[in-house]
């Protein structure tokens, strides 16, 4: 199973860049991993909220191929501990998944053509954070999904 991460906007900020790189080297002791960043729509100041995320969906739409396994992060998802994270890591694991795809959307979140094609709809917590910020935590959190997998001491429960 290859992990690969999904994001809409920017390349990673400089302070966020280290901690997103240490930690997805970690996770590659586990699996194959990358990052994508997909960068916003030109002209994007000029379109309405709808419009932004109806482009940013056909565009990530384009990117996924047919058997991703589709994890879009969404203020509306189900939560998990990190022992839950674990676990559905190592059902997709079990499963033969491909490829297991992480989505951070845009600034207005992920448009309706994508949810729908999402297999999960995972949040992170009820408090919102800076999508650069939710890079480094999903990295880290998988990450210690994978340790605790391997009964690893990075995770003390």
């Amino acid at each position: 199973m290859k992990i690969r991460f999904c994001s809409v906007g920017k390349a990673h900020e400089a302070y966020i860049k280290p901690g997103v790189e240490e930690f997805t080297k970690r996770i590659s002791n586990y699996y194959p991993v990358e990052w994508n960043i997909l960068p916003v729509p030109k002209n994007a100041g000029s379109l309405s909220e709808a419009d932004l995320k109806k482009k940013e969906g056909e565009m990530i739409l384009d990117w996924l191929q047919k058997d991703d396994y589709l994890v879009a992060l969404d203020e509306r998802g189900k939560q998990m501990s990190s022992e839950g994270l674990a676990d559905f890591l190592m059902k997709r694991s079990n499963e033969s998944t491909k490829n297991l795809v992480f989505l951070i959307g845009g600034a207005y979140g992920i448009d309706e053509a994508v949810m729908k094609r999402a297999d999960y709809k995972w949040s992170l917590s009820q408090l919102v954070f800076p999508h650069q910020l939710v890079r480094l935590i999903l990295a880290e959190q998988l990450y210690r999904a994978c340790s605790i997998n391997r009964n690893e001491k990075y995770h003390h429960s």
